[in-house]
């Protein structure tokens, strides 16, 4: 979804508009390392495929903050707010890991607007953002996002 300005983000009608879904995002061991190494976070689950494969999941799975991690890549495709000098991310409400995505999996965003409010910095704009698994009903995560849109010039 393109908007042409952050003033765009509170006309009426925007509340509700579904946003996606965004490409497929494979999660392969290398990522998942990468991130226990930039975190310090080297639980086996994680980073001991030989292990993990007796484990509850059968291989390795990424860390919840992981998949979080990924919001910027995967809802990069979901939102462009045009005539912005800058999106500043503001925060997230109700943040929930759902199920764990196992490596080699699939992952993907889809979200709506659930609301804008216009202040003297810009608009902060909260979208809730489901990461899908590939062929999984259940999603990895479910968050309400916040960003504020600083208008250009």
């Amino acid at each position: 979804m393109v908007f042409a300005s952050p003033a765009d983000l509170v006309a009426d009608g925007v509340i509700g508009t579904a946003l996606g879904p965004s490409s497929w995002l494979s999660i392969d061991q290398e990522r998942i390392q990468a991130f226990a190494d930039a975190t310090g976070d080297q639980q086996w689950i994680h980073t001991d495929p030989a292990r993990a494969e007796g484990g509850p999941f059968g291989a390795t799975i990424a860390h919840g903050y992981l998949t979080l991690s990924l919001l910027p890549t995967l809802t990069d495709e979901l939102l462009r707010v045009d005539g912005s000098s800058a999106a500043i991310n503001y925060g997230a409400d109700k943040l929930r890991f759902v199920q764990p995505v196992v490596v080699g999996s699939r992952v993907r965003a889809v979200g709506s607007i659930t609301s804008a409010d216009a202040g003297s910095s810009g608009v902060k704009l909260s979208y809730r953002v489901t990461v899908e698994i590939d062929g999984s009903e259940r999603p990895a995560l479910v968050v309400d996002t916040i960003t504020l849109f600083v208008p250009a010039g």
